[in-house]
């Protein structure tokens, strides 16, 4: 071990307030020199400041750069294994319920129209003459065919339709769910748009 030891260098801390130097500028501007952190070694001469990229610069691309191939669109095989029979059913309601309103105004308006247009006038009229007798002579088909009747009717069947489409709609999720588990569900490929 030598005798001579290494004595620690010391820095003086810059002072906290603001320095002004000879041209007036502070320390922190560009022109003013850098001051070495306690315990390094000063910076040599020449060498690169901290700001100044060390390594080599990115190379930008250029118009020569071969671009990538365009490929078509992905596509994707799904399976489809399970439908969730509540959802059907629900759905399968909501759509039987606008089918059966759809139904009943469509009726009342062509009944509204066959009447506009004088037809249960020449039906009256035509069989009173085609068959004749007193017993016709007060033959009204707006007694059978009203619009009241037809209308009630189409509500009966409306609202027997809605029954029976939920039903059959939910029954057949459930039997697509069984058909699934058995022979792994309808296969679907998708592709996305480019």
């Amino acid at each position: 071990m030598s005798d001579r030891t290494k004595e620690p260098t010391t820095v003086p801390a810059p002072p906290a307030g603001p320095v002004s130097t000879e041209s007036g500028a502070r320390p922190t501007d560009a022109n003013a020199p850098v001051q070495p952190l306690p315990g390094l070694p000063p910076r040599p001469a020449g060498a690169p400041t901290p700001s100044a990229p060390a390594g080599p610069t990115a190379v930008t691309p250029t118009a020569e750069t071969p671009t990538a191939r365009q490929r078509g669109p992905r596509r994707a095989r799904l399976r489809l294994t399970r439908i969730d029979p509540w959802s059907v059913m629900k759905t399968a309601f909501l759509l039987s319920i606008a089918f059966a309103v759809v139904t009943v105004v469509s009726v009342a308006m062509v009944w509204q129209v066959l009447g506009a247009a004088g037809v249960w006038e020449s039906i009256n009229s035509t069989i009173q003459e085609g068959i004749g007798g007193e017993d016709v002579s007060s033959f009204q088909v707006q007694d059978y065919v009203g619009t009241s009747r037809v209308l009630g009717f189409t509500m009966l069947v409306a609202a027997i339709d809605v029954i029976l489409i939920t039903a059959s709609a939910t029954l057949t999720a459930f039997l697509y769910n069984m058909a699934a588990a058995l022979l792994g569900g309808i296969e679907v490929t998708l592709a996305e748009d480019a």
